[in-house]
């Protein structure tokens, strides 16, 4: 184990405070999330229809893209709600971490934001364009600036895997400005414009709406739920997944969550309600 993993891992377990008593009791569950909206949709949707089947639900919230994932492998954390499918795969085979989705959930999407700004059509040369520095998360944000016409990808590139040696021509001479995700939101202090993942926009304080583009979703970037792959099947993964599917949730959604892109389950049940 390299010491970089060991100490991201110490530090997850120091942050959960747990023992050995969560692994003795298939009843007590601890759930790993980014703070903000995936924790509030398990603090207000998952855990009391978990509570109600007697299980005892431990939140915990990270502030970066990867403690979670190694506290999960390691056993820390008996499941995790913050990441898609793209990250997920790519994480797991670059630390050959056994982790796979379990469920889909309503994911806020991600989208540019300006307090400089009122519309894209502000865009001058030279203006600073914050987005995240995370492979997945980056090709996301470029796809979108390809999108508004601020810069061109090379033709036939695979719009996940977009870089920014990817760019062709940069249209608008934007300056662009690789930051962490959770860093996202505070850059709009000094950045004309920043591509910000929902999750981390909403626990800021920023709303979806007041967005001057968002990314329409794609299966591949809805957020889901992660769990050992030996776990997957287990009575406990299966009474999470059972809980994101209920009615119970979607109501929880439509109420707290309305601006969130839905899952196919959800729209199903809202189909089958008509």
């Amino acid at each position: 184990m390299r010491p970089h993993r060991r100490t991201l891992i110490a530090a997850a377990l120091s942050l959960l405070v747990v023992g050995a008593t969560h692994a003795k009791d298939p009843k007590e569950l601890v759930i790993g999330t980014s703070a903000g909206p995936y924790a509030d949709q398990i603090r207000f949707g998952i855990k009391p229809i978990l509570e109600k089947q007697g299980y005892k639900i431990r939140l915990v919230e990270f502030n970066d893209y990867i403690q979670p994932n190694f506290a999960l492998a390691e056993g820390a954390l008996d499941a995790n709600v913050f990441q898609h499918i793209v990250y997920l795969t790519r994480f797991a085979e670059q630390h050959k971490l056994a982790l796979s989705e379990l469920v889909k959930i309503p994911t806020a999407p991600i989208a540019i934001y300006s307090h400089k700004h009122k519309t894209l059509d502000a865009v001058r040369p030279g203006a600073t364009v914050a987005l995240p520095n995370d492979p997945t998360n980056q090709a996301r944000a470029l796809v979108m600036l390809d999108q508004i016409g601020w810069v061109k990808l090379k033709p036939g590139i695979d719009p996940i895997k977009a870089s920014e040696k990817d760019i062709a021509q940069n249209l608008r001479q934007i300056k662009l400005l690789p930051l962490e995700a959770a860093q996202l939101p505070r850059s709009l202090q000094d950045a004309d414009f920043a591509f910000v993942n929902g999750n981390f926009a909403l626990a800021s304080g920023l709303k979806l709406r007041d967005a001057l583009r968002t990314e329409k979703i794609s299966p591949s970037y809805a957020n889901l739920v992660a769990v050992r792959t030996a776990d997957k099947d287990k009575p406990f993964a299966r009474d999470i997944a059972a809980a994101y599917r209920s009615r119970e949730f979607l109501e929880v959604t439509n109420r707290l969550f309305a601006d969130y892109a839905k899952t196919d389950y959800q729209l199903a049940l809202e189909k089958s309600a008509k």
